[in-house]
């Protein structure tokens, strides 16, 4: 179990792996009005940034379920370099269908929607592990610009137009789905920047350190392109929040 081979060598040196910057995560918790002892279930959970640095600054609880065992064990590394190694536990699993046997006064998932085949899903499967009166953080991609024709969303890196919303109509999709907005801390281009930039100097050196790897073509390839597809389209066209929601 894991996830294509390209994020694991890409963002094998991030922390965060969304465009969010560790000033937005502070941002974000001390918004969420967290009193010590709140318990958070975090699906694809990544390297752990959000629950380590929420448990050493707010004094949160949390499980994280993450399907790449190399950013699981990043994560239980991160705990221990914060000291919260007692209060965050990070599972590998697949958290596509993941429902926890206890109740979490917060559940998230930020930037890992596919797992429940979107937003809508990912509310509902959240729902299942959540308090009553409890918070969602949902993490999306959104247009800051609607691209002109399905080659550019394409250029973009997505497969439609379709597959995203403007904010405004991402906001009043929440409703929809019968949730206020309470909160929303959003990303802005230099987050994009660190999120997509990191990922080069990391495929360059590994580049440099595998030249005889099967992958290393696959790697040239997006290396090769990525820079251009960032500059022109990415930090252009996206745009990238985490949405508080409660039910109504």
């Amino acid at each position: 179990m894991d996830i294509p081979r390209i994020f694991t060598i890409s963002e094998s040196e991030h922390r965060i792996h969304n465009p969010f910057t560790p000033a937005k995560y502070a941002t974000l918790g001390h918004v969420l009005r967290m009193k010590p002892g709140t318990r958070i279930l975090d699906l694809g959970s990544g390297s752990g940034e959000m629950l380590c640095t929420w448990a050493r600054d707010h004094g949160i609880t949390g499980t994280g379920i993450d399907m790449s065992p190399l950013f699981t064990s990043q994560a239980k590394q991160r705990g221990e370099e914060l000291g919260v190694s007692d209060r965050v536990h990070f599972i590998h699993n697949d958290a596509a269908g993941y429902v926890a046997d206890e109740k979490y006064d917060v559940a998230a998932c930020i930037g890992a929607t596919w797992i429940a085949g979107g937003f809508a899903g990912t509310i509902a499967l959240l729902a299942k592990s959540l308090k009553p009166g409890g918070i969602i953080l949902i993490g999306e991609p959104y247009w800051r610009q609607v691209p002109a024709s399905e080659e550019v969303a394409q250029a973009c890196g997505v497969s439609s137009v379709a597959d995203f919303l403007t904010l405004p109509a991402l906001v009043d999709a929440f409703g929809e789905q019968d949730y206020d907005v309470v909160e929303m801390v959003l990303a802005d281009q230099e987050g994009w920047d660190r999120y997509e930039a990191a990922k080069w100097m990391t495929m360059r050196r590994w580049l440099e350190e595998n030249p005889d790897d099967d992958f290393a073509s696959e790697v040239r390839k997006e290396l090769t392109i990525a820079p251009k597809r960032h500059v022109t389209f990415t930090r252009e066209y996206f745009g990238w929040g985490v949405f508080a929601l409660m039910a109504r």
